[in-house]
């Protein structure tokens, strides 16, 4: 059975004085998942999210939370009910952590904002679900950023919400906080069944973090779905218009242009060893080219992106006489040779014979080290 969406838009079109820059906006958002917002600068998506928070008046179609209308909900109702952290670093006066959390409860306190039990137990235990109970008597206004972000998080939290949007929380925080951060949301979505909404830049975090993610370009959303399905070869760099790298997909991460030119040197590799002779030899802007490589081997998902020429050869299958033939022509044809110090194994016999080739052929294999 289908969960119902929490929160969902029909045909919503989203700008600034009337005039749409984003249009045709349908997105249905759960309980108990992370949903991601990716996409260049300026794409739109923090128009999105404040049109979705009810900060910016759609320009057309609708936002709807629980089957209603986002405009029908009075103010504290939708409190109760959405909680919002957004990017800009907040700086409250002479406030501690424990009263900054507090002010999440404006939702369910009086006029006077006074503190129950029940609303002092709730900023206690949003601190803890950010582990950030330590901070509770601490000045604000002394905090680190990543600790800043999690005090802001547990103000969120402690307005109960059924729905968290947050805009680029990682913005600020260095890769410790940032995984910190994003593990506790997924945490919370998955233990606490919470619906959580947030935009991203670092794409490999979003990929490993969201179960859904929804990619914005040019004036509308170009794709969604769960990023295994959306993110195939290609997507992000035509998503971000990469003239220049290329997203690896099984690392999860960006690889700066292969150099140009004919290759000018072959590097033997294999089970990971090839990976810092690749980059190195990258950074130095000297064409290359790899082999002979095993199509599942780890060294292939780098050298296809960065190598002039790859030697490949199928996963669980012994090298082809035709194969090594290819890689021997290749390798003098270089007339440099790195070593990248693979073991020899049974199925890659043939690589030690292309060092061995290179040695009669006077090109003795230089072994790789690392500057």
């Amino acid at each position: 059975m289908t969960m119902e969406p929490y929160l969902f838009t029909r045909d919503l079109a989203v700008g600034y004085g009337g005039k749409a820059l984003l249009q045709g906006i349908d997105m249905q958002l759960r309980p108990g998942r992370l949903h991601c917002l990716i996409g260049p600068n300026g794409a739109g998506k923090s128009t999105i999210l404040k049109t979705l928070t009810r900060q910016l008046v759609p320009v057309g179609g609708g936002v709807y939370i629980q089957n209603r209308s986002l405009s029908q909900w009075p103010r504290r109702q939708l409190a109760a009910r959405m909680a919002v952290v957004l990017t800009h670093r907040a700086r409250p006066e002479l406030l501690t952590c424990a009263e900054v959390v507090a002010m999440g409860r404006y939702p369910y306190t009086s006029l006077l904002g006074r503190l129950s039990a029940a609303d002092k137990a709730a900023v206690l235990r949003a601190l803890e679900q950010v582990h950030a109970a330590d901070l509770a008597g601490q000045d604000f206004s002394t905090l680190s950023d990543g600790q800043r972000q999690r005090v802001l998080l547990a103000r969120a939290l402690c307005q109960q919400p059924e729905l968290l949007v947050l805009d680029e929380p990682t913005a600020y925080l260095d890769i410790r906080h940032k995984l910190d951060l994003l593990d506790i949301l997924r945490r919370l979505a998955r233990e606490e069944n919470l619906t959580v909404l947030l935009s991203l830049h670092e794409i490999d975090l979003a990929v490993k973090v969201s179960d859904w993610l929804f990619c914005v370009k040019g004036d509308s959303i170009a794709a969604s779905g769960p990023p295994e399905e959306i993110l195939r070869q290609g997507t992000i760099e035509t998503l971000y218009d990469m003239d220049k790298g290329s997203y690896n997909l099984a690392f999860g991460s960006v690889e700066l242009p292969r150099p140009a030119g004919k290759p000018q040197v072959f590097v033997v590799a294999g089970g990971g060893s090839g990976i810092p002779c690749f980059r190195a030899l990258q950074k130095q802007q000297l064409p290359f080219a790899a082999g002979i490589l095993f199509e599942n081997d780890i060294d292939f998902q780098v050298a296809r992106q960065l190598a002039g020429q790859v030697v490949s050869a199928p996963a669980f299958e012994p090298i082809s006489p035709a194969l090594y033939r290819r890689a021997a022509r290749l390798l003098l044809d270089c007339g440099r040779v790195l070593d990248a110090g693979t073991p020899a194994g049974s199925l890659n016999q043939p690589n030690r014979r292309l060092l061995e080739l290179a040695a009669r052929r006077g090109i003795p294999a230089e072994p790789f080290s690392l500057p």
